[in-house]
């Protein structure tokens, strides 16, 4: 059986997203601190989730920064910690249950096992998208995120943006994972629509009987049947003999009669008479539009 699109394009997002939320989690980019009134022109400081990294365009980067604010004592900075590492387990787990439940090993795919599976990664985007959107949110707010004061101004950085990212791979590839349930629901409705029922059925209105008294009928319309009239009993005859008539006979038509103008036996009988007949037809004059027999 070819694999379903759906769990084809599962398997391709959530690696993508799950590798990007790693290298969210691990990078120091998520904030971007310029402008420092005692430091060259040129001095950038990237804050991240775990390390603080200063970086000019003369030197190399040096990570390992101290931090004078009390930047890693931030809520948001604390949240995003185990929400991104609880984000990375889960995915890890259902990218395995995925790839039990696609069957790359065997003929039929595991249905229900994939919607599973589509499911924990729906919960991990969820799990990553909540820490990078509430970071987002009090990116500027400096008494949230502590940050040196004006003029020195704070930006969205790369790790951030592959965050979110990375989220929305989880999501679209757990939702399609997800919808790998559809075909394994319609299968488990069509068995329990197929299965007999485990105990006496009970009865419903179309199958109550009821056993109506008969009509007391006519004797004209009682003993007619299938067609047919039937001789009622003895002691119905009796009794209805025994009854008097009552009202008047209808009048009846008299018969017609069809009779035939034309004697049908007229000339059968003598011959000679035939003959006298066809030769005083002959010598009469024709009378009619059409050619008589003597002008043709």
């Amino acid at each position: 059986m070819r694999t379903p699109v759906v769990m084809t394009l599962g398997m391709v997002l959530t690696p993508c997203g799950l590798l990007l939320n790693l290298i969210s989690t691990l990078t120091p980019g998520w904030r971007l601190v310029k402008g420092f009134l005692d430091q060259p022109v040129d001095v950038v400081l990237y804050q991240g989730l775990w390390d603080m990294c200063r970086e000019q365009s003369s030197r190399e980067r040096q990570c390992g920064q101290p931090d004078p604010w009390g930047y890693w004592e931030a809520r948001p900075v604390q949240a995003a910690r185990g929400l991104m590492v609880t984000s990375l387990a889960v995915a890890a787990l259902g990218l395995l249950l995925a790839s039990l439940g696609v069957r790359c090993w065997r003929d039929e795919p595991h249905f229900a096992l994939a919607g599973l599976s589509g499911l924990v990664l729906f919960v991990a985007g969820l799990f990553s998208l909540v820490p990078v959107s509430w970071y987002n949110h009090f990116l500027g707010d400096r008494d949230v995120l502590p940050a040196p004061d004006s003029p020195v101004s704070v930006q969205v950085s790369y790790s951030l943006v592959l965050g979110y990212l990375g989220s929305c791979l989880l999501l679209l590839g757990g939702f399609s994972l997800a919808l790998s349930w559809a075909p394994w629901c319609e299968e488990r409705c069509r068995r329990c629509r197929k299965a007999a029922p485990a105990g006496p059925r009970r009865a419903s209105i179309s199958t109550v009987h009821v056993d109506w008294p008969e009509p007391a009928l006519t004797p004209a319309i009682k003993y007619y049947s299938d067609g047919q009239h039937r001789p009622p009993p003895a002691a119905a005859s009796n009794s209805a003999a025994g009854k008097l008539k009552v009202g008047f006979p209808m009048p009846r038509p008299p018969p017609k009669a069809y009779t035939n103008p034309m004697d049908v036996l007229d000339g059968e009988g003598d011959p000679a008479a035939t003959s006298q007949g066809a030769s005083s037809r002959s010598t009469r004059p024709c009378q009619s539009s059409l050619p008589c027999d003597s002008d043709l």
